[in-house]
């Protein structure tokens, strides 16, 4: 049978790849692979298919007898449709102040979920039981947004990692407000890669109770999951899911790009490449005179700060974007498919850059 004909074309250069985000990556050939495995003849819509049943038991071997999958589109979704399992209608959230659900996501849990966020500022981006007593107070007050939820990132927007013990501290003072805690987990795989630890081990093992699974970010076409860690802490994901818009009809091809990740290594593989990617580029740039990493680098981003002009320039030469072009922050993240000859490509180029100042 010949191959049927299309018109599609390519409108990119393959071999360009820059540092701007983990998302401008493409999917992971093995992803690719199980598309199209799952792809011909007919299986039940809305998550009634063998794909996304299957996916359960693989999700349940990562994080325990009790997890439940329910796979989603974007992160963004599933931050809103996890936190809004978690509130009541009166309900806030407590986060860190550089946190993506309060800096990146357009204000779509305020505005969809109908949560409101207290944010506390942190010096790398990682909450503690201090910081959050800042905002944990006022559960009697009507006139105040009752804290009910406790919102961690791992690892973190600022590429910082928190260690299982300092999340078990966290579950611990949370809960003993009475408030639940949920992960944002959308580089979630390369945290687990850095520590060298399974993913159980820094959520539902340490008290975690409703996480978003990132996919997209490592190697996926789309896709993320919300993972019910804790069963009495929600309720009707199923409808919320739904009226948050979050329900693909054809699941099975969300399902089937989360399984070819995590029934083995792949989502590991992946993750420890762009972080090992991260740590070249770091050792690269901290040889460059005048340019200054601000975080450490433990998982795939770097965060540096340099002259505002040599930033444009190179930016001609390289996706990347500012962090905060004030101060000239940037930050440069690494994929799956970083190459060590696009990481010295890039500091090279630095280097020639700042040679011009």
């Amino acid at each position: 049978m010949n191959p049927p004909k299309t018109d599609a074309r390519r409108h990119h250069d393959p071999a360009v790849r820059g540092f701007a985000s983990d998302n401008y990556a493409g999917a992971h050939p093995e992803v690719l692979a199980a598309l199209a495995l799952a792809n011909g003849g007919h299986q039940v819509a809305y998550g009634e298919d063998d794909y996304t049943d299957n996916l359960q038991g693989i999700i349940r071997s990562h994080f325990g007898a009790g997890a439940e999958a329910f796979p989603v589109f974007n992160g963004t979704g599933a931050n809103v449709v996890a936190l809004q399992a978690v509130t009541d209608r009166w309900g806030a959230v407590i986060c860190a102040e550089s946190a993506h659900i309060n800096v990146d996501e357009g204000g779509a849990p305020e505005r969809m979920g109908g949560l409101k966020l207290l944010t506390v500022p942190t010096p790398d981006g990682k909450l503690t039981p201090e910081l959050i007593d800042r905002q944990a107070f006022g559960w009697d007050d009507e006139h105040r947004a009752m804290p009910q939820v406790v919102s961690i990132t791992q690892n973190t927007e600022l590429g910082t990692l928190y260690t299982p013990d300092e999340i078990r501290a966290i579950c611990d003072h949370a809960h003993a407000h009475g408030m639940r805690v949920h992960l944002d987990g959308s580089r979630i795989s390369n945290a687990a890669a850095s520590l060298d630890v399974p993913m159980r081990t820094f959520t539902n093992a340490v008290g975690v109770d409703i996480l978003s699974l990132g996919g997209t970010k490592n190697g996926a076409l789309f896709g993320e999951a919300v993972v019910v860690l804790n069963q009495d802490a929600v309720s009707h994901m199923k409808h919320l899911r739904k009226l948050s818009m979050q329900l693909a009809s054809k699941m099975r091809f969300v399902s089937v790009q989360l399984e070819a990740l995590l029934a083995k290594d792949l989502w590991l593989r992946n993750a420890r490449h762009a972080n090992e990617m991260a740590q070249r580029l770091a050792e690269g740039v901290r040889a460059v005179h005048g340019v200054e990493i601000l975080h450490p680098v433990q998982a795939n981003a770097v965060f540096a700060r340099l002259p505002h002009d040599v930033t444009l320039r190179l930016q001609k030469r390289y996706r990347f974007y500012f962090w905060d072009e004030a101060a000239g922050d940037v930050r440069w993240m690494c994929a799956f498919d970083t190459t060590e000859d696009d990481v010295d490509g890039f500091v090279a180029a630095l280097k020639e850059e700042m040679a011009q100042q």
